[in-house]
């Protein structure tokens, strides 16, 4: 048993939403009861303590599109690289990177992302895997680390017809493989999706292959109008956009997440609204990428389950609501514009994603919910209450903020310390595969 205590205590929980001096009590997996500090300090006297020391408790984030592959690219120069557009990126960086990784270094890529996960406060994951080096046992790979460091994963490899006909049905059958093996298994800390890059690499014989060796019980994680290229050729091979393409072939639905969906228009938004398709909005990436400024507002005030990711941009999810809530104040000349919008992308549409894959409530401190719970030295300078905890956390806190990371009643970190882990071994081991990989890709 677990006592979280000494804090300003954040729950998400609409009917008690903050204490000023609370405490969350945790027992295996999951929230025994929240409430008053000293109450429950008495009530769980037996219990391990874990002090905030007047920080602030609140639950723990969740990304909802992640890149483990890119963990390598940090620093790496690429010889000949000189890109000129988006495409340019994808090729001479991206898909440099995935065309050379094998499983080791996928491995070790998912180790560094799952390392700097706890060190952010960040203990679910939806990942968008590509390693076109080395494609069959990937998943698995990335499952090993992810278990090794306690972080619940939910993870597709990119299917593609960039590396061949050959290459694109290797990835279909791991999302299967993995699929198949999530569901023997049946552990609530790892789920599965099919997973597929875009439209403009995936031809109708690889749509086809998709959706008839799909699993029932999983969805679509494709990337959607990142680019407007990804558009133009849709329209040009295929005489119709890609939201409309992808309904044609049956990619949408209630367990499909649509990552960025920039160059959409209101029609497609009606598609993804009627079909109940999730979108997930990654704005550093866009704005890195110079692809354009998504029409998100729009998608949430539609109705649209939209939520908020890093591309593997950052696993920062702070940074990335920060940079959200400047983006489309910029882009809309509207400076009320995201206020409320990217928060509730952030603690509740996240949580309502996760939830569609994994069956234990996320996202709130509240009874019977996961015990996934971070604890933030963030101590306020200025009065905070339920009317103004937003304000706080948006300007008060980053990811590197948060001292202690709980996951599944599980401490990953205490006091800014991870635990169980080595993490200078680990490290050196990844700064290893680094050189190895920039190596292979510059011979």
């Amino acid at each position: 048993m677990l006592l979280i205590g000494n804090g300003r205590l954040l729950t998400r929980d609409k009917a008690r939403p903050y204490f000023e001096n609370g405490a969350v009590a945790t027992e295996d997996n999951k929230i025994l009861e929240v409430g008053d500090f000293d109450a429950l300090r008495e009530k769980y006297r037996e219990a391990d303590f874990l002090d905030a020391r007047g920080g602030l408790i609140l639950p723990a984030f969740i990304n909802t599109h992640e890149h483990i592959y890119s963990a390598m690219a940090r620093g790496l120069a690429v010889k000949g690289y000189n890109p000129h557009g988006f495409l340019d990126i994808l090729d001479g960086l991206w898909w440099t990177i995935d065309r050379n990784l094998d499983n080791e270094n996928t491995y070790l890529s998912a180790m560094a992302t799952y390392i700097d996960c706890i060190k952010n406060g960040v203990t679910t994951i939806f990942d968008h895997h590509a390693s076109y080096g080395e494609i069959s046992g990937s998943l698995f790979a990335i499952e090993r680390a992810a278990r090794e460091c306690g972080i619940r994963s939910c993870l597709c490899y990119e299917i593609s017809d960039r590396e061949g006909p050959e290459k694109a049905r290797l990835a279909v059958r791991e999302n299967v493989d993995f699929a198949r093996h999530v569901r023997e298994t049946n552990d609530d800390r790892i789920a599965s999706m099919m997973g597929m890059h875009a439209s403009f690499t995936i031809s109708d014989e690889t749509m086809e292959l998709c959706q008839s060796e799909k699993p029932e019980e999983i969805g679509y994680h494709i990337h959607v109008a990142e680019g407007i290229e990804d558009l133009q050729l849709c329209l040009k091979e295929h005489g119709k956009r890609i939201v409309d393409r992808l309904f044609d072939w049956d990619i949408l639905g209630e367990k499909t997440l649509l990552a960025h969906c920039i160059y959409i228009n209101p029609h497609e938004m009606r598609l993804i609204r009627d079909s109940g398709s999730m979108v997930v909005h990654n704005p550093e990436s866009n704005m890195g990428n110079a692809c354009g400024c998504p029409p998100t507002m729009e998608l949430v005030h539609r109705g649209i389950l939209t939520g908020l990711g890093t591309d593997g941009y950052t696993h920062d999810m702070l940074e990335s609501w920060k940079v959200a809530n400047i983006l489309h104040k910029h882009h809309l000349c509207d400076p009320t514009a995201a206020w409320s919008e990217v928060p509730e992308m952030l603690f509740v549409n996240n949580a309502r994603i996760a939830n569609r894959y994994f069956r234990q409530k996320l996202g709130v401190l509240e009874e019977g919910a996961a015990a996934d719970i971070i604890i933030s030295d963030y101590i306020p300078l200025t009065p905070m209450d339920a009317s103004n905890l937003d304000s706080h956390l948006l300007f008060g806190m980053e990811g590197r903020s948060v001292v202690t990371t709980v996951a599944n009643g599980k401490v990953l970190m205490k006091d800014r310390e991870l635990q169980g882990l080595d993490e200078a071994a680990i490290l050196a081991k990844v700064r290893e595969g680094a050189r190895r990989l920039a190596g292979k890709i510059n011979g």
